[in-house]
C-alpha cells in the first residue's frame, strides 16, 4: 500500500485537523500532517515540508482574513519552500456560510463568507491543482477533499517522486 504525505498549511482555527483512501481500487494511505497556524511555530512548519507530496491550503469559508492570509502567506511559502508539489486551496467550516449569527458578525465589519465561485477565482490565479471545500462537523465534502488530495499527488504517476519536497 501506498502512503502519500499530505501536509496541511493555513491560519489557527481554521478547522484543519490516516486515512485508508481506495482511489481506482488501490488502497492508499493519506499521512495527514497538520501545521499550527500561529505565527509562534511559523519556523517549526518547515520540519513538516520534506518529502511532501501534496499540500491542502486551507482557510475558513467564515473568515475573510484566512482568506486572504492565503495569497498573503501560506501559498507564496509553500511555493518558496516547496515549488514541485501541487496544492489544492480548500474552504473549511462551510456548515457556517448559511449560520445567521455568523453573517450578522461578518457584516458588522463589512465582510460576507467566501463564496465558492470566489475561491476557485483564487485557486485559478494561484495555479492550485482545484478549490475544494468541506465542513468537518457534518463531513460534508471531506471524503471529496482526501480524494482530490490523493489524485493531485498521483498526476502525473511517472513524475511523482520529482513532485516530493526536499529541504537541503
Amino acid at each position: 500500500m501506498q502512503t502519500i504525505k499530505c501536509v496541511v498549511v493555513g491560519d489557527g482555527a481554521v478547522s484543519k485537523t490516516c486515512l485508508l483512501v481506495m482511489i481506482g481500487g488501490e488502497p492508499y494511505t493519506l499521512g495527514l500532517f497538520d501545521t499550527a497556524g500561529q505565527e509562534d511555530y511559523d519556523r517549526l512548519l518547515l520540519l513538516s515540508y520534506p518529502q511532501t507530496d501534496v499540500f491542502l491550503v486551507c482557510f475558513s469559508v467564515v473568515s475573510p482574513p484566512s482568506f486572504e492570509n492565503v495569497k498573503e502567506k501560506w501559498v507564496p511559502e509553500i511555493t518558496h519552500h516547496c515549488p514541485k508539489p501541487p496544492f489544492l486551496l480548500a474552504g473549511t467550516q462551510t456548515n457556517l456560510r448559511d449560520d445567521p449569527s455568523i453573517i450578522e458578525n461578518l457584516s458588522k465589519n463589512k465582510q460576507k463568507p467566501i463564496t465558492p465561485e470566489t475561491a476557485e477565482k483564487l485557486a485559478h490565479d494561484l495555479k492550485a491543482v482545484r478549490y475544494v471545500e468541506c465542513s468537518a462537523l457534518t463531513q460534508k465534502g471531506l471524503k471529496n477533499v482526501f480524494d482530490e488530495a490523493i489524485l493531485a499527488a498521483l498526476e502525473p504517476p511517472e513524475l511523482k517522486k520529482s513532485y516530493r519536497c526536499v529541504l537541503l
